[in-house]
């Protein structure tokens, strides 16, 4: 068991069984409320009962994917909670992925003007991504994130033990971001990252923990993304709108599947504005294109894309904002090109 304390809350990393009895056992909730999705019902939801001393307790189930990351889920869980006649004094417990994190948190935070929630990421994505940070939110108009706050859980409980319930494709999408951490912060871990061939054979703590120290340090320094924070962009601006594009249509793509592809994108920006080499670029380039294949992205879906950069919520003064790289394991923040600059980079991708 490994704990990582930040300022307000510890994540737990390991065999959460005796940190979570622990937990719950010196706290005097009046309810306890735990979301799921038909996925985490199945396969989470008995290992957590397994484990842990969780008696009366209410379950409020959600449908799962992205695109039920909406106001309209919300309005369902808020419902459960009032039917259920649950006061300020309640415990939620988000078990699942970063969009029952994200969305299960915000539904604590704005109940009743905040409850208590913990986090128990199921997934290797929200291990490493939204189980740190305190980011709530929900998409609306067809834009990622775009409602939310900042809140912090009381606690977070990573356990490998739920990666083994997870296909290869949600193995994937999760080390999106752990590539992300080496590549702005850490350039031994991404020269380990490289060697990676075989995803069913990693020992996922010796990634896990060294990229949340990673964005612990990022986090407790700029805790509301003002400065260095936005440094865990990278890859996020392009990406973020090829997912939301992706969602309206038949083939949508997993949140890693999508960041790959935008830091290819902003991995070639960063050649054009930044000092970062093409040997380099070509670097990221070949990696990311084995583990995750190529998306098509067609010049016709261009101007859809952009319209979707310009709604970003990080953007200012009316210009698109990116994190760079100027060399691999380093980020610099508030970067800015020209339109036809951010089209040659979908080009760049499109002709790999």
């Amino acid at each position: 068991m490994k704990t990582i304390a930040l300022a307000d809350y510890n994540i737990h990393v390991g065999d959460f069984q005796g940190p979570l009895n622990l937990f719950l056992e010196q706290s005097a909730y009046s309810q306890i409320f735990i979301i799921v999705d038909e996925n985490t019902r199945e396969y989470c939801y008995p290992i957590l009962l397994e484990k842990t001393n969780l008696e009366n307790h209410s379950l409020i189930e959600i449908r799962s994917g992205e695109q039920h990351k909406n106001i309209h889920t919300c309005s369902h869980i808020w419902k459960k909670m009032m039917d259920a006649k649950a006061d300020r004094k309640v415990l939620v417990i988000n078990l699942g992925g970063g969009v029952i994190g994200d969305m299960g948190g915000f539904c604590a935070a704005t109940y009743k003007r905040g409850v208590d929630f913990i986090q128990i990421p199921t997934t290797l994505l929200s291990d490493v991504d939204s189980s740190i940070g305190s980011k709530l939110g929900i998409d609306f108009a067809d834009v990622k994130n775009s409602i939310g706050l900042f809140k912090n859980p009381k606690a977070v409980f990573i356990d490998p033990v739920f990666l083994k319930t997870l296909p290869l494709r949600e193995i994937r999408s999760g080390l999106a971001e752990i590539i992300k951490h080496g590549l702005i912060a850490d350039k031994k871990l991404w020269d380990e990252i490289k060697d990676i061939d075989n995803l069913q054979e990693v020992d996922w703590n010796s990634l896990i923990i060294p990229s949340l120290e990673i964005k612990k340090r990022v986090v407790e320094i700029d805790p509301y993304e003002q400065n260095i924070r936005k440094t865990l962009n990278f890859g996020h601006t392009i990406g973020h709108a090829i997912e939301s594009w992706a969602l309206q249509s038949t083939a949508p793509l997993t949140h890693g599947e999508a960041i790959a592809a935008g830091m290819v994108c902003e991995t070639y920006l960063s050649t054009e504005v930044r000092n970062l080499s093409d040997a380099e670029a070509e670097e990221v380039a070949s990696y990311i294109l084995k583990i995750y294949g190529k998306y098509s992205v067609k010049n016709e879906y261009f101007s859809d894309l952009l319209r979707l950069m310009k709604n970003d919520k990080k953007n200012a003064n009316g210009q698109i904002n990116f994190t760079m790289l100027d060399c691999l394991g380093s980020a610099v923040i508030d970067q800015h090109c020209e339109e036809k600059q951010v089209e040659d980079s979908l080009i760049y991708y499109a002709k790999l």
